[in-house]
C-alpha cells in the first residue's frame, strides 16, 4: 500500500519495471514510502532490452547517481540528459534516511519508440540500390544503431569503378572507417584513411553509427564520439557506385558468395539521406 521496501535494506536491492516493450525513457520520478520514514536518498538507473544484460545510465561519460529524496512524500523529478530505450529498468538504491529503512515510489515518464529492426545471421547482407535521381554528389548521410556479441564484422561498404570504396568494419571490438582511394597514381598521399573509434562495441547493447560527408568533410560518429577530418579534396570525388551493402561484401560475379567477415547481430533504423532502408526492403 505505501510503496516498496524490500524485508533488508543492504546494498543488494533492486526495483525492476518491465514496460512490455521498447520505450524510449525521458525522466524519472521518486517518493519515499507513503507515510513512513523509509525513503532512498540517492540510487543507480540501469536498463536493458533482454532483462539479462544491463547497462547503467552515464552522464558526461560517468556512471551517474541520482540524488534521491529527503522525506516520505516531496516527489523528485528528473528529466534524463540522454534519453534511454530499453524495455526493462533498475532502480537501485545506494543510500537511504539513517532512521528508516529503502523505501520509493517510482514514475518513469517517456513513449514508445518506433524501431525497425534487422537480424544478420553472418551469412546474409542488405544491398541497397540507390536513386540515381536523389544523389547528391556534395552531401551523404548514413546512419544505424548496430548490436552484436561478435567482435568482428563488416557493417557497411560501398565499392566504386577503380578499387575506389568505403568500408566500416567492427574489429576486435573496435569500429573503424576505412576510405580507399584505389587509385595511388592520381592520389598516391591520400591513398588510404582509416579511422577507429570506440571499444568494447561487442557488448550485446545498441550503439550508434553515423557518416557525415560534406564536399570534403567527413564527420564519423560512433555513440557520442565524433572524428572530423578532410578527406584532401579526392574524396569529394570518389567515383562510388550506386550501391550500398550492410552486413557483408558481396563477392563480384557470385551471386549469394560474401567475402571475409560478415556482421553477425542485429541493425536497427537504418537511413541513407533520410531514406529508410529496413523498411523499404521490407516492403520490397
Amino acid at each position: 500500500a505505501g510503496g516498496w521496501s524490500p524485508l533488508v535494506s543492504n546494498k543488494y536491492q533492486w526495483l525492476q519495471i518491465d514496460l512490455g516493450e521498447r520505450t524510449e525513457i525521458t525522466a524519472v520520478a521518486t517518493q519515499g514510502g507513503y507515510g513512513s520514514s523509509d525513503w532512498v536518498t540517492s540510487y543507480l538507473l540501469m536498463f536493458s532490452d533482454s532483462g539479462r544484460n544491463w547497462k547503467q545510465y552515464r552522464q558526461e561519460e560517468s556512471i551517474w547517481a541520482f540524488s534521491g529524496n529527503t522525506n516520505a512524500d516531496s516527489v523528485v523529478y528528473y528529466k534524463l540528459q540522454h534519453s534511454i530505450k530499453a524495455r526493462f529498468l533498475r532502480f537501485v538504491p545506494l543510500d537511504w534516511n539513517p532512521n528508516g529503512r529503502i523505501g520509493m515510489r517510482i514514475e518513469v515518464y517517456g513513449c514508445t519508440y518506433r524501431s525497425e529492426v534487422v537480424g544478420f545471421d553472418g551469412k546474409s547482407c542488405l544491398i541497397y540500390t540507390l536513386n540515381k535521381k536523389l544523389i547528391n554528389a556534395l552531401k551523404d548521410v548514413i546512419s544505424l544503431k548496430f548490436k552484436t556479441m561478435q567482435s568482428d564484422g563488416i557493417l557497411l561498404h560501398r565499392k566504386g569503378q577503380n578499387g575506389d570504396h568505403i568500408t566500416v568494419e567492427l574489429t576486435k571490438g573496435k569500429l573503424s572507417l576505412l576510405i580507399n582511394l584505389g587509385d595511388t597514381k592520381t592520389h598516391p598521399s591520400n591513398a588510404q584513411i582509416n579511422i577507429t573509434l570506440g571499444s568494447l562495441l561487442d557488448d550485446q547493447h545498441w550503439h550508434s553509427v553515423l557518416i557525415e560527408h560534406f564536399n570534403n568533410q567527413v564527420n564519423f560518429t560512433v555513440d557520442k564520439h565524433t572524428h572530423h577530418f578532410h578527406a584532401k579534396g579526392e574524396f569529394s570525388y570518389l567515383d562510388l557506385d550506386y550501391e550500398l551493402s550492410f552486413g557483408g561484401i558481396p563477392v563480384p560475379g557470385k551471386s549469394g558468395t560474401l567475402s571475409r567477415r560478415n556482421f553477425h547481430g542485429c541493425f536497427e533504423n537504418i537511413y541513407y539521406n533520410g531514406v529508410n532502408i529496413i523498411d523499404l526492403a521490407r516492403r520490397h
